[in-house]
């Protein structure tokens, strides 16, 4: 299954396998964690290099996501890039690339810890978007509800068939969604961290990623046998 359905705050929304989110009343595809130009901004600082590619991939899965959602809105849910100055060192394939995407559907661009300063291309510059009563920023606020966010790059590990499985992941409660990081190269943080488990409520879903949408209860504590898939849910 390509993407996961559900309701949050009386809106429709799906988790999509690429790690976008889409709404589906606003035509909005909403992406988290860019991190556009992270191979210059980590030999920049003296790094180990990166695969040259990472912005190529990442910006080719977010146009196909764009082309088949028809979206009319792009939100980048921050850290769009890798920092400030990476968005100004893009290399000219990666630029050229980006331009075209931002040519086809009206861009929001929320500010995040790495970039927090308005990226120089056109589109609509926030730290937070607010739209129909939900608030969507970059690092979720503890006692917020109604809230989508991105930031901890959450991952989820299963056991199945004694495999060890590792996805990026959706995580989704009664207050908040939190998305996986879109960007390649982007690592991530499991959805076991005490930080992620304090944010999410004891109902709350992650929605694994990759080749289809897999939604399971949250995994918590020492790593078991994971549960069936959960059905569709409705989250207010």
């Amino acid at each position: 299954m390509n993407a996961f359905p559900f309701s949050f705050c009386g809106q429709a929304f799906e988790a999509r396998a690429s790690g976008a989110l889409w709404a589906v009343e606003a035509q909005m595809l909403v992406v988290g964690d860019l991190h556009l130009g992270k191979p210059e901004r980590v030999a920049r600082r003296g790094g180990q290099m990166l695969p040259p590619y990472g912005d190529e991939a990442t910006l080719d899965k977010l146009a196909a996501e764009i082309d088949a959602t028809q979206a009319k809105t792009v939100l980048s849910l921050g850290d769009g890039f890798d920092d400030n100055r990476a968005a100004e060192n893009l290399s000219p394939e990666t630029l050229e690339r980006l331009m075209s995407l931002l040519s086809v559907a009206d861009w929001i661009w929320v500010g995040g810890n790495h970039d927090p300063g308005p990226p120089p291309f056109a589109g609509q510059k926030v730290s937070v978007f607010d739209h129909d009563g939900i608030a969507f920023r970059h690092i979720a606020q503890p006692n917020a509800s109604g809230e989508i966010s991105a930031h901890y790059h959450p991952k989820a590990t299963l056991a199945l068939g004694g495999t060890r499985v590792s996805r990026p992941c959706f995580l989704i409660d009664q207050r908040r969604i939190i998305l996986p990081a879109f960007g390649a190269f982007t690592g991530g943080l499991s959805c076991r961290e005490q930080v992620l488990s304090e944010l999410m409520g004891p109902e709350a879903l992650a929605v694994l990623t990759g080749k289809s949408a897999r939604a399971v209860p949250m995994p918590r504590g020492q790593l078991k046998e994971a549960l069936s898939p959960a059905p569709p849910r409705r989250f207010g």
